[in-house]
Parts: C-alpha cells; structure tokens; sequence
C-alpha cells in the first residue's frame, strides 16, 4: 500500500521511433508528468511535444542509476507523477530491473506501460511474418555475448540450433561472431538475414542480406550500431507467393468454433488453435 500523498513512476515504452508509435496511455502519462525523464540517446524527443510547460525534462544518457533513481525518487515523494521514457517497450532489454528495485525499497509505486518494441517495428518495416507455419513457430530474442556476457546455456551457437527466428538485439558490432555462432549451429550461407537500423526513424536503413553475406552488407551500408538484427528461414522472402505456407485457421476444410468446414467429413473440428 503506497503513503498518503505520495507520487508515481510510470515507465513508459516510447516505441521504435515513429513518434505515432507510442500507445494512447503513454502520450497521456507523458502530457501529465511533472519529470519527465527520458533515454534520449535512443527516444526520439518528438514523443515528448505535448508535455505540459511546468514539466521538467531531463535526459539521462549522462547520468548514473543512483541518479536516476533518486530523481525519481525526490519526486513521488513530492507527490508528483514521474514518466521514466524508455525506447521501444521497457520489458525487453530495458534495464528496468534495477531501477524498480530502488523504487521498492524507497516505498514508491510504478507500473510499466508497455511499447512497441524495435523487433516488431523491423519485422513491420520488412513485411515480414516472424512465425511461419511449418517453417518455425518461435521467436527467441536475444543478443550476442559482448562486455556483458550471457548465463550458460544461453550462447549463441546453442539457440541457434533451434533454426527459428532470431531477433538481436545490441549485436550490430558483433556480426563477425554472430555469423561464426550460426555457421557452428549448422545454419547455412543462403539463410535469410536482415538488419533494420532506426526502423521507423526518418533516417532508418534496411539491409536485406544472408548469412555468408550480411557482414559485408552491413559494412557497406556502414551500420555499425542501433540496428535490429532478424534472421531465420521466416525470413526468406521466397515464401511470400501464392503457394506459399498457409496457416490452417483460414483453410476451408478446417472446422472451428466460428465456421464450418466446406466438408464436414473432412474437417477436424474442435476449438480455434
């Protein structure tokens, strides 16, 4: 139960970029804030037109979590309402953990507001369907092992074995190991692969490339940074054709709760997947 009198901290997923991405409930907490602080060296500050001329703005790219959290902390308890702005959505590699943390110990509510995340911002900007049926029903978001090293059992080279769609996150340095940790998971050359630089920016970049090419594309794009990385056999652009995999829900011989089959005979019936 929060003390009387007390303010809130509402972190806010500001989407990929698109100003237009961010959700109803995130500009209104926005509009509303008394501190608005935001991760400017990700979030485009377009999202921030709308926030009343009393707020005070401050960007956080220079300072450390202790100071963050303390600005955050100094005003709930002045009863004001804060908006933590992160890019994409704040659940996804979002660095939330530890500032909550602090929140909890200081007696201080906050609620997530979720956002559109960089993935399905990339996955929009291609025309791409991450999960295909028959090809692979599973997403793995993840990032290459760099200064931060990743828990066992979670290397590259071991999801990757699952040949589903691979999201990257932070990896766009690193595509030299990526493409190593691929090749050693048995994926092959020809294998679809995209990067996606600022996807929905003004400025965004698109490479759209393979396995035994991507690093080089990169390089001459010279994306080195801030780029989403999907990779996978959903991504072959091949599979958008007319004979292409179909999903079952909308094949005339499959029965569910809202339509018949064409021929009953022949329709499995049951509930919709």
């Amino acid at each position: 139960m929060s003390r009387p009198g007390i303010g809130k901290v509402y972190f806010i997923g500001a989407g990929p970029g698109d100003p237009e991405l961010i959700t109803v409930k995130g500009k209104r907490l926005i509009e509303e804030a008394d501190l608005i602080l935001y991760t400017d060296s990700l979030v485009n500050p377009e999202v921030l037109r709308g926030a009343k001329s009393e707020a005070r703005i401050e960007k956080s790219s220079g300072l450390t979590l202790e100071e963050i959290a303390g600005r955050m902390i100094d005003a709930a308890e002045q009863g004001q309402r804060v908006a933590r702005v992160h890019t994409g959505d704040p659940s996804v590699f979002g660095a939330i953990l530890e500032q909550a943390a602090r929140l909890d110990a200081a007696g201080i509510p906050w609620e997530i507001v979720p956002g559109v995340s960089s993935v399905f911002a990339a996955a929009a900007v291609l025309g791409a369907e991450l999960t295909v049926p028959e090809v692979t029903q599973t997403v793995i978001l993840t990032r290459a092992a760099g200064r931060t090293p990743v828990p066992p059992g979670e290397e590259l080279t071991a999801l990757a074995r699952h040949r589903s769609t691979l999201a990257l996150f932070l990896s766009a340095g690193l595509m030299g190991d990526v493409r190593n940790a691929l090749r050693q998971a048995g994926w092959e050359d020809n294998i679809a692969v995209a990067a996606v630089y600022k996807a929905t920016w003004p400025d965004q970049v698109v490479v759209r490339s393979t396995l035994g090419r991507i690093v080089e594309d990169m390089r001459d794009a010279q994306i080195r940074s801030h780029a989403l990385i999907l990779a996978g056999p959903a991504l072959d652009p091949g599979l958008r054709r007319p004979d292409g995999p179909k999903s079952r829900l909308y094949d005339p011989t499959f029965a569910h709760r809202y339509r018949r089959a064409v021929r009953a005979g022949d329709a499995p019936g049951g509930e919709e997947p």
